[in-house]
Formats: structure tokens, C-alpha cells, sequence
């Protein structure tokens, strides 16, 4: 079978598109509002985009009524924002905060997350989670006749719960058990594979 996307609404093209990358990372983005109000939202359009210099992608769309997200909004005005890393125990906070609330609503509040600040002049992280990334915004990229907006945002610093951190001889090692999206649905990663080379 062969598909057109020419042939396809937005829904179907989503859905074929999220059905197939699989699974694919979640950002769970902290910004701040120009009064400093927490906003909390889940975006599974993501991805890392180069180690030199530090970058990462993830596509933001729009409310139901056509105006930009309050995460796309706060990045545009504010230039900063943290992504936090999801595990198991943030999966029902994580998905709750994806509802659509008004702007002057912190998530934060409406579902009870609790947050820390731990570097100044950026939003604070999640409490709980393995990591962090703490971005400055890059660039937007233009897809003509989108309305989900890509965002190049820098990795200024790194946050790191101890608990994840493991130390050998040579190598520093991050361990721990990301959600990932799959379809409409989530899942957790199953057992490592390292493949022999021959």
C-alpha cells in the first residue's frame, strides 16, 4: 500500500505520521509568562537536533480558536524555557496538563504540579523528574500553510537527578525510564539492545 498525503486531511496525515514514528520523546515544556505565571505542556514533536551547538527541535501548534499555544506565546516573548523528562510516575500530571486551559489558568495550579527553581532566569523544573534541558529560543522555522510552528531552541544547561547519574571507568552514563509517545497512547521503553558487530 501506497499513500498520498495529497489525498489526506490534517487528522489523517497526523495520525498516519504519529502511528509510525514511534516511539518519540516527550517535552514537557515549563515557560513563564511575562507576570510569571507557570505554563505546563506536553509536545511529543520533538527531537534533538545537533550536539555543536546545542540544539533542539519541537513543533508547537495552536488552540482550538486559531491563537498561538501559551507555550508558543511565552517563548516568543520570553526567549527561554525548560523541557523536562517524563517517567512513569509523571505520566498522569503529564497527560492532564495537555488540556487546554486560558492563558491567565497555570497549570501548575489547576492540576496541583508541584515546581522548583534551581537556575535563575529560567522556569523552574518539575519536581521529580530524572532531567531537564534549560533552552533559549533560536528561531522559529517558516512551513508555509502550517499551523504547527517548529522552534530551534539552545541547551544552555542540563539538569540531572543524582539518582540517574551512573559513573564508570570511562564513561559518564544517564539512566533512566522515559515515557515515549506511541500513537494517541504512551508506553515506556522496554530492554536495551546493543547489536554485535562483527
Amino acid at each position: 500500500m501506497v499513500i498520498d498525503y495529497k489525498d489526506k486531511e490534517l487528522t489523517q496525515k497526523y495520525q498516519l505520521m504519529a502511528q509510525t514514528i514511534v516511539p518519540r520523546p516527550i517535552a514537557w515544556i515549563v515557560t513563564e509568562s511575562e507576570n510569571g505565571l507557570v505554563n505546563i505542556a506536553p509536545f511529543s514533536y520533538f527531537i534533538g537536533l545537533s550536539s555543536d551547538p546545542a540544539t533542539v527541535l519541537v513543533s508547537i501548534g495552536h488552540k482550538k480558536d486559531g491563537t498561538p499555544k501559551d507555550t508558543l506565546k511565552n517563548i516568543r516573548e520570553q526567549k527561554r524555557c525548560t523541557i523536562c523528562f517524563v517517567e512513569e510516575e509523571q505520566l498522569k500530571p503529564m497527560h492532564s496538563s495537555s488540556k487546554e486551559l486560558d492563558f491567565q489558568t497555570s497549570e501548575a495550579e489547576y492540576f496541583n504540579i508541584e515546581t522548583e527553581n534551581i537556575i535563575a532566569d529560567f522556569p523552574p523544573i518539575v519536581k521529580g523528574i530524572p532531567s531537564a534541558f534549560f533552552c533559549t529560543f533560536n528561531q522559529e522555522i517558516v512551513l508555509e500553510g502550517s499551523k504547527t510552528i517548529p522552534l530551534v531552541l539552545n541547551v544552555e544547561h542540563q539538569y540531572i537527578d543524582e539518582r540517574c547519574i551512573e559513573k564508570d571507568q570511562e564513561k559518564f552514563v544517564i539512566n533512566f525510564s522515559p515515557v515515549a509517545r506511541i500513537g494517541k497512547s504512551y508506553a515506556l521503553l522496554g530492554a536495551e539492545i546493543t547489536p554485535l558487530v562483527p
